[in-house]
């Protein structure tokens, strides 16, 4: 499978899953376009290093998904845009009576509503080139719950909507809309956890990640930034072509209990 040619755009992108599927379309061939919100030497570094790496055109742009100009400019700073992975998210979590309500407002801007942008501005693009893909992040919970996470499942629920609404529009096009909705993934945030997870329980690393931290995911493995890229590949590939408007999880087993 070759994605030359094909420019990607993937936000929240500097590090974790965003970074990984950056990864896996530069090394299926495609020009890449990482984003976050910081604008660091060390951001644009990174781009320099995939292209040179991949023989792909690897660039940064700076732009906070909080904004719905930002998460806008971004796609139309980019300048082409035939894949769109919209990744970006963040996390709070507190009791619904606690829950602050300006890191309510925060986290469906960035995990969600920044989609609806990026995608709104995305699509005429695809459209004139007759061929395009739309990959969401969502999570397990986008299709199931946990307490004291209200507006982070609010958030990954709606993006699971917007997918299927997305796929609707743009059936019969040549443009697809799918989410994919991993467990827990081992990227560097996670694995930052933990140590203070094993203080908390006092437990090896082995036992409190089996028994702690992926108590609901049955395979009792974390899923890897590998593999999330390697999913977004396929959603990709003309093996897919017919595949739109659904959810692709990649849990162990999580949605299936």
């Amino acid at each position: 499978m070759t994605l030359r040619g094909k420019t990607a755009i993937i936000t929240g992108s500097n590090s974790g899953i965003g970074l990984g599927v950056a990864e896996a379309l530069a090394a299926a061939g495609a020009d890449v376009v990482l984003n976050s919100f910081t604008d660091r030497p060390e951001d644009h570094a990174l781009a320099v290093q995939m292209g040179q790496q991949h023989g792909v055109e690897a660039r940064y742009i700076c732009a906070d998904m909080s904004k719905p100009d930002e998460a806008r400019r971004l796609v139309s700073e980019a300048g082409a845009c035939d894949i769109l992975v919209n990744n970006a998210g963040i996390q709070h979590v507190a009791p619904i009576e606690e829950f602050p309500p300006a890191m309510w407002d925060r986290i469906i801007a960035i995990n969600l509503s920044s989609a609806f942008h990026t995608t709104a501005i995305a699509l005429p693009m695809m459209r004139k080139a007759g061929w395009g893909r739309i990959v969401n992040i969502a999570s397990a919970h986008g299709l199931t719950a946990s307490p004291y996470k209200s507006a982070y499942i609010a958030a990954k629920h709606g993006i699971v909507g917007l997918t299927k609404t997305t796929a609707l529009e743009t059936a019969g096009e040549g443009i697809t809309a799918n989410a994919i909705c991993p467990g827990y993934v081992l990227t560097p945030l996670v694995e930052a956890q933990i140590p203070d997870q094993m203080k908390a329980h006092n437990m090896d690393r082995d036992t409190v990640v089996r028994e702690v931290m992926l108590l609901r995911q049955p395979s009792r493995q974390f899923a890897t930034t590998e593999q999330i890229g390697g999913t977004t590949s396929f959603l990709c590939s003309a093996a897919a072509d017919q595949i739109t408007g659904t959810t692709i999880s990649v849990d162990g087993g999580w949605t299936a209990l």
